[in-house]
């Protein structure tokens, strides 16, 4: 994710803060100073909120921890205002996998606050029945946020863990894609009913109706392209009419290119002309353009860790890889005959939107 910075590794997985996390802090020790608390109070309260997400953290390795047992493997977790987000390579295979990963998170919360709660009852110093207790002391409030971190996960809707459970549930009877798309609908239906709520009650509601909106239909979207990539090679997808430049060659040559043809991202060669070293993105085109120069090399300029694919290789895993890197385009080569054509982020959407446009006209012609 962009705009985040790993801090450390645990069980070989990295754990990453987002730039707003600090923000978020930020704000909350600005808004603690601002109602009159002391240098005492502003860091009590920012201690609390680092020992909150230490149990956000603890809730994402449940669900990376169980995702292990089914060969399931998690990339990183990223720290947000909003929560912690374990990358997965992959989704589950099975919808009982899935069910299994998407409860560890809560579970992990649960046992959380009942560590926390049998702590507050033997040592005898907390009073349980008596409300000021869950103002003043910092172990009440953090078995109360494990208590409504539990509960808030467990709504049916995406991106939470219970829109998860919901999801799978429904696939048990349905396709995987219709599942997703039901469940994605229930969840935008509770993110309005948390809006209205939210307009005439509580502001937080808002964001967190527009946070649950957005995540039901991003989820819903990806699914839909990913079940459009299952099993498709990047043969299918690969543009075959290309030009391609070497790195010894000037810009100029590149601009001549853009603006006598279409496309709009080239691979790089070495300087035998054979071998792919980068692209060069239009993106970097216009940048190196600005600095008033038309000589200079496009090696210099072009892109070099976008890597490359091959035509055999799934669509899914290159147009993932893509993402990761921020690469709009590969070279796909093969071997013995060097660059055979080019994936962009451009066609890949274009393909997508033509697999889907097919499959719903496939589904809607009558029978016979």
């Amino acid at each position: 994710m962009r705009w985040s910075w790993k801090v450390a590794t645990i069980a070989g997985i990295p754990i990453r803060i987002h730039a707003t996390f600090f923000v978020f802090l930020a704000w909350l020790a600005w808004l603690s100073a601002a109602r009159g608390g002391g240098a005492g109070q502003v860091a009590a309260s920012v201690g609390f909120i680092l020992a909150a997400f230490a149990c956000v953290v603890l809730h994402e390795f449940g669900h990376a921890f169980m995702g292990r047992r089914f060969g399931v493997i998690t990339r990183d977790i990223t720290l947000l205002p909003i929560g912690g987000v374990a990358r997965l390579d992959r989704m589950p295979r099975r919808p009982q996998e899935e069910v299994a990963i998407a409860l560890a998170g809560p579970a992990v919360n649960v046992a959380t606050a009942a560590l926390l709660l049998l702590f507050m009852r033997v040592s005898g110093v907390y009073h349980l029945t008596d409300p000021l207790v869950y103002e003043r002391s910092f172990v009440a409030q953090l078995f109360v946020f494990n208590v409504i971190v539990t509960a808030f996960n467990l709504i049916p809707a995406f991106p939470m863990d219970g829109g998860r459970v919901f999801r799978a549930l429904l696939a048990m009877r349905l396709d995987y894609v219709r599942a997703t798309r039901v469940a994605a609908n229930v969840g935008q239906g509770i993110a309005l009913l948390f809006g209205i709520l939210g307009v005439f009650g509580n502001p937080m509601l808002v964001l967190i109706a527009l946070f649950v909106f957005l995540g039901a239909g991003q989820e819903s979207a990806f699914v839909q392209m990913r079940s459009v990539f299952d099993g498709v090679p990047v043969s299918r997808a690969m543009i075959r009419d290309f030009q391609a430049l070497r790195a010894d060659e000037p810009i100029s040559k590149a601009v001549e290119l853009l603006l006598n043809g279409h496309q709009q991202d080239f691979p790089v060669l070495g300087t035998d002309g054979q071998s792919p070293i980068g692209i060069l993105t239009r993106a970097d085109l216009m940048k190196a353009l600005a600095g008033g120069r038309t000589d200079t090399r496009v090696g210099d300029v072009a892109r070099t860790p976008c890597g490359v694919a091959t035509p055999g290789e799934m669509l899914e895993q290159v147009f993932q890889r893509m993402q990761e890197s921020g690469c709009p385009a590969v070279p796909v080569i093969e071997a013995g005959r060097g660059i055979v054509g080019m994936l962009t982020l451009e066609n890949v959407g274009e393909y997508a939107m033509v697999q889907t446009a097919l499959h719903r006209a496939a589904g809607a012609a009558p029978a016979g």
